[in-house]
């Protein structure tokens, strides 16, 4: 795997990985004189494109030779027209495509020698000895024995005078690197597979479109997803939808379970719920290996309960439409990582697959992966679902521990009172919202109302933040209070921008104990995480405030210490890159036009950064960045040499709104139009309040629902170890307030008291932000600027995180 990174090889559930080049500086033009080509094979996936595009672009700026290898196998088969030189242009304007623009074809020829020998001999043709492989497992596979069999193929070659002694020389051995493109996310290695967050987002907007329906006629609708081996989709899509039942095949229900969910859809019916949704993976089993479909499922609703039940095939919906802003940034980051990792090959270097562990992107031994991707397959084989849900990594077992745990009905009846309300010893917890909207909040709420219920505590829902608190609007929240939460956007508690010591901590304090909260959830943005930390400070003051407090950082512009990613960004990302797309379209026709959008962040430029990658920005101007009018003028230099001399049409900048006093979007917008005339001309966008609308991504459910179920465990914890003799709660440690964030691949509870030390509370920011040094130079160099370091010092994470301890 070369020699630049062997302190860094580590073992992960018994397959090796090593850390990938991010984080190290790159010299531009340091690999010139080297050939590489990319191809896609097997099924398309969202996403290809864009590491297509940094295959291309980061092999163009270390000085490769780049070939786009159309159709697949089939394509390096035929060669000819097939096999054609890539341009930093020709990989313009296909980022936010769906599919794959070079093609993917199965390829019966490549499965015979004979076929291998062809491909060989028209990559020799073009001196090719490094590929990229962006694929599945069957395309991984394939790739590595070719590698495998290249010195005979070699031999045979020059043995029938089809190559030359200089030919068999200079191409002696071949590299492979692979990355996933795959929308079951089945392949194990990789936390996340190029495709899996934009089907995600298809299977989701249908469901949330067929519960309109479903519940205007009081009807129950089965739904069929992809994953013939693998329940991904289907799992986490019940999770993000609430849905009622899932059925995957690496865990099949017990025996009779149709009994079971007959039940479970007539009691959610008497409880008056007017629809039913069944979500099954297309590979579904039951306990002795018996495939279920979802004709059997509506069958048997239809048969027993005399629902009107409808089947619903989602079938190719999933790989189509365009890639989120998610697969974007993850194939941007692989593709460029795979060229990195080609360069530092080595002709004795096994075959790696460029894998996403946690926050980094990583190198792993191709054929290991594929051999324990195979291996799930035979657990299920022999009925041993347990190491079949093992062998999927702990993301997918904490998905399926968390559905399972939500998908219960309701607490235990005995614990109930006839409105649904749990009886308990007295002992209340507290929910509120404080700060701007953000999506993803009602989704954290649910979970805690529920979890929180089914612990035996009653729950009160704060309307308004501090408003409802001070003026009475708190009331106790029950199980069906927040059914259809999940996929609704905004806050349905309401909130407020205001910080606790603006209303008086006194007035807090008292109301707190007017109600005799014994813990207190705050969801929110900024404001939250500040307000929590003031009534930590006044504990000495305010017994009150001697109660744990857990807050839940969510807000689109990610700019709360103590965690990499708060709710509510990855949704906004995604409306930031839809409205980007929509804005280019806009000039289609027009020529050699650059757009100048202004979007929201206040001094955080975590949206206007990720958004150019996404996005295919020429630039991003932050507040954490400065930057002066010479680089404006050095950009607008840029602009008009990439339309004039490559022929692009349209230019991207993006402005974060306090990015800087003076060069504000009304100047930066003048300057390019002054300065471009005749080049090109220009067009301002001020994004505003439409980045937080929409409903929540995939992501954004998932990850309130298991912060929040995260948070009511630690909370009752914490209520359990402070209460006193007499029943009271006296919690005044450190630990006992704490913001719960997503730091490199854990949830970690960090005191409010150390994230002081680490917060710029002037411009309400972390006084370091991980993203800073990622993705910004990967941005230019992928909009074609030159001399750019490459630097990282972590990675974006949108997977599924993982607790070593208890996620």
């Amino acid at each position: 795997m070369g020699e630049h990174s062997r302190e860094h090889l580590s073992r992960k559930d018994s397959i090796w990985i090593q850390t990938g080049r991010e984080g190290q500086e790159l010299d531009a033009g340091s690999a010139t004189g080297k050939s590489l080509g990319v191809f896609t094979s097997g099924g398309d996936s969202q996403g290809m494109n864009s590491a297509v595009r940094a295959v291309v672009r980061m092999g163009s700026f270390l000085g490769c030779k780049v070939y786009y290898i159309k159709e697949g196998y089939q394509g390096m088969v035929d060669g000819g027209d097939h096999i054609i030189e890539a341009s930093w242009a020709s990989s313009s304007g296909i980022m936010q495509k769906g599919g794959t623009v070079i093609g993917s074809a199965r390829c019966a020829d490549f499965r015979q020698r004979e076929g291998r020998l062809k491909a060989a001999k028209n990559l020799i043709d073009k001196n090719i000895t490094n590929l990229v492989v962006i694929g599945g497992d069957g395309s991984l596979t394939g790739a590595n024995l070719f590698r495998q069999e290249w010195n005979s193929l070699l031999d045979e070659l020059k043995a029938t005078d089809r190559i030359t002694d200089e030919q068999r020389k200079s191409c002696s051995s071949i590299n492979i690197v692979g990355m996933v493109g795959s929308i079951d996310n089945d392949f194990c290695g990789t936390d996340m597979t190029i495709g899996t967050d934009s089907a995600l987002h298809r299977i989701i907007e249908s469901v949330d479109s067929i519960s309109t329906t479903a519940s205007s006629h009081q009807r129950a609708f089965v739904l069929e997803v992809m994953g013939r081996h693998c329940g991904y989709l289907a799992l986490v899509a019940a999770l993000a939808t609430e849905a009622d039942w899932v059925l995957i095949p690496e865990c099949p229900p017990d025996k009779g379970w149709e009994k079971t969910l007959c039940k479970k859809l007539s009691a959610e019916r008497e409880m008056g719920l007017r629809l039913n949704i069944v979500i099954i993976a297309e590979g579904a089993i039951d306990i002795e290996g018996n495939p279920i479909t979802a004709n059997m499922v509506k069958d048997l609703i239809t048969n027993e309960l005399k629902y009107d039940t409808r089947v619903t095939v989602l079938g190719h919906v999933q790989r189509g439409g365009k890639p989120t802003a998610f697969d974007r940034i993850l194939g941007a980051r692989m593709g460029a990582e795979a060229v990195l990792a080609l360069m530092d090959a080595k002709p004795d270097t096994p075959a790696c697959v460029v894998s996403l562990d946690g926050n980094q992107t990583v190198r792993v031994p191709l054929m290991e992966c594929v051999e324990r991707t195979k291996s799930v397959q035979e657990a299920m084989n022999k009925k041993n679902f347990q190491e079949a849900v093992r062998l999927r990594g702990k993301s997918f077992q904490n998905n399926l521990a968390t559905y399972l745990r939500l998908s219960k009905l309701r607490p235990p009846k005995v614990m109930c009172d006839p409105t649904g309300q749990v009886c308990s010893s007295g002992k209340k917890l507290a929910v509120m919202n404080i700060g701007a909207p953000a999506c993803g909040a009602n989704a954290a709420v649910r979970s805690f109302v529920r979890f929180a219920l089914t612990k035996g505590y009653t729950v009160l829902g704060i309307h308004d933040s501090f408003d409802g608190l001070l003026y009475g609007d708190v009331k106790p929240i029950g199980w069906t209070d927040v059914h259809g939460w999940t996929c609704q956007g905004g806050s349905l508690l309401g909130t407020k921008k205001c910080t606790a010591a603006r209303y008086g901590l006194d007035k807090v304090a008292e109301k707190l104990k007017e109600h005799d909260i014994s813990g207190l959830l705050i969801i929110g943005g900024f404001e939250a995480y500040h307000s929590a930390l003031q009534m930590t400070e006044a504990r000495s003051k305010y017994d009150a405030f001697c109660i744990p407090m857990v807050v839940i950082p969510c807000t689109i512009s990610n700019n709360v210490p103590g965690t990499d990613f708060s709710l509510g960004a990855d949704t906004a990302l995604n409306e930031i890159a839809d409205i980007c797309d929509r804005i280019k379209q806009s000039a289609t026709g027009t020529k050699r036009r650059v757009f100048i959008v202004e979007v929201m962040g206040g001094y955080c430029g975590y949206l206007a950064t990720m958004a150019g990658l996404a996005g295919g920005a020429d630039a991003a101007y932050i507040y954490e960045d400065p930057f002066n009018i010479t680089n404006l003028r050095d950009d607008v230099i840029h602009l008009k040499n990439k339309i004039i001399q490559l022929g692009v049409q349209r230019g991207l900048i993006l402005r974060n709104e306090n990015a800087n006093a003076n060069y504000t979007t009304d100047f930066i917008h003048q300057m390019f139009s002054e300065e471009g005339k005749g080049s090109f001309t220009c067009r301002k966008n001020v994004l505003g309040h439409m980045q937080q609308g929409g409903v929540p991504s995939p992501f954004d459910r998932n990850y309130g629902t298991k912060m929040a179920s995260k948070a009511v465990d630690y909370m009752i914890t914490k209520v359990e170890e402070n209460t006193t003799e007499d029943g009271k709660i006296k919690s005044c440690t450190k630990d006992s307030a704490v913001l719960l964030g997503m730091c490199r691949r854990q949830l970690l509870f960090t005191p409010l008291e150390e994230l002081r030390e680490i917060t710029d509370f002037e411009k309400r920011l972390p006084k370091q932000q991980w993203w800073l040094s990622l993705v910004r130079p990967l941005l230019r160099i992928m909009a074609k600027h030159s001399n750019e370091a490459y630097r990282a010092d972590a990675i974006l994470s949108k997977v599924d995180f993982e607790d070593d301890d208890n996620a």
